[in-house]
């Protein structure tokens, strides 16, 4: 740890809050990272994004929380059962990511053009995919989940030595009656009850974030605040999570970019 070179970049356009200004701190993307340095980086707030390894540091502004469930302590809920349910159908498997072909692609494109058209990964591109979830500095895989020759969705997942982190889910967008995502976090939680990891590493949670508000659904949530995981209440109601977020910075104040 001692030897890694961190970097800061310049102010830019925050992808979670509009109208917000973020930095983040990266570690020198040249450098490969072992299995041990990830981990205690994931404990840390650090996450991975192809070969790039990163944390928020904003000024005045705590919004991206570190979020983990504790396996030990999970206990599904009744929409995710209906999930699991409506997905017995499908078999899993894993394969590194480097392992990638062009169905992985092809649902990957799909996804994005039909699901995220109004965000910063539009439009997708293969160098996109490749850059940003086959290539990777540490011992990642993807999470399959196929519906006989069909491939349906993929998790894709960093080993860690207390876990896996969910770095990125895509999946078929034309099934939403299926709660593919939802189903995809909870095969990552069996993934690493099944191989006796204590968490699942979620990314950033940001309470202000309508579109994260399903991290909260999930029971056994810990989250990184002032340098230590802090459990909380399980199924946060949006007045919890409105409180939260009052905590952690003002939301609305627009701060200007240079």
């Amino acid at each position: 740890m001692k030897d890694i070179q961190y970097y800061i970049t310049p102010p830019h356009q925050c992808s979670y809050i509009e109208g917000r200004a973020a930095r983040m701190v990266f570690l020198d993307p040249v450098k490969r990272i072992d299995t041990v340095t990830l981990s205690e980086l994931s404990r840390q707030g650090f996450r991975r994004s192809g070969d790039f390894v990163y944390r928020p540091e904003c000024n005045h502004c705590r919004q991206c929380l570190s979020a983990r469930i504790r396996i030990d302590a999970f206990k599904i809920n009744s929409s995710q059962q209906k999930a699991l349910k409506r997905n017995k159908d499908l078999r899993l498997e894993t394969r590194a990511t480097y392992h990638a072909t062009d169905v992985h692609y092809q649902l990957y494109e799909r996804y994005i053009r039909l699901r995220h058209a109004d965000g910063d990964m539009y439009p997708p591109s293969r160098e996109q995919f490749e850059k940003f979830l086959v290539d990777s500095c540490t011992n990642s895989f993807f999470l399959e989940m196929w519906l006989g020759d069909q491939l349906m969705a993929v998790a894709t997942c960093d080993h860690l030595d207390d876990g896996i982190s969910a770095v990125y889910t895509f999946f078929d967008p034309s099934l939403p009656q299926r709660s593919l995502g939802t189903f995809a976090i909870l095969q990552q939680i069996e993934w690493a009850k099944r191989h006796q990891l204590p968490y699942v590493y979620l990314g950033y949670w940001v309470p202000s974030a309508p579109k994260m508000k399903y991290k909260a659904q999930f029971a056994a949530l810990e989250v990184l605040m002032n340098g230590q995981w802090t459990g909380l209440p399980d199924h946060l109601s949006d007045q919890q999570i409105a409180k939260l977020s009052k905590t952690l910075g003002p939301v609305d104040q627009i701060i200007q970019i240079y």
